[in-house]
């Protein structure tokens, strides 16, 4: 009996002690370039999210390859994909089954395609 108690006090005194980090903690501040190109900027968010499934071929139900910027810029312009990784919708957001990518990622994105969807 003595154990259980030991346990739950634990549980408890280890709740205690975690941090609170506030939300301004969690957003990175590093500011959009001026220019936003696929090669410096948007390609290694594309590998680091979204080539273990949208690889050459697409595994994992996914339709469309997202190796290149030919592909990623045609996801921009024909398959939604500004709307994808926006979205708040768990069925609908991509990553699918994943987190939502940080908002400072999708803003890059939006700015590259503000800037003209510019390869290098």
């Amino acid at each position: 009996m003595k154990i259980k108690h030991i346990i739950y006090l634990l549980a408890v005194l280890l709740s205690l002690s975690c941090s609170y980090n506030s939300e301004d903690d969690l957003i990175d501040a590093t500011p959009i370039p001026d220019l936003v190109t696929y090669d410096s900027d948007i390609k290694s968010i594309i590998d680091n999210n979204c080539i273990s499934c949208h690889s050459n071929p697409p595994v994992n139900g996914a339709p469309i390859s997202l190796t290149n910027y030919a592909e990623v810029k045609s996801a921009i312009e024909n398959n939604g994909l500004i709307a994808r990784i926006s979205s708040d919708d768990l069925g609908f957001v991509m990553p699918f089954g994943g987190p939502r990518l940080p908002q400072n990622l999708i803003d890059l994105v939006i700015a590259w395609v503000e800037d003209g969807l510019l390869e290098n």
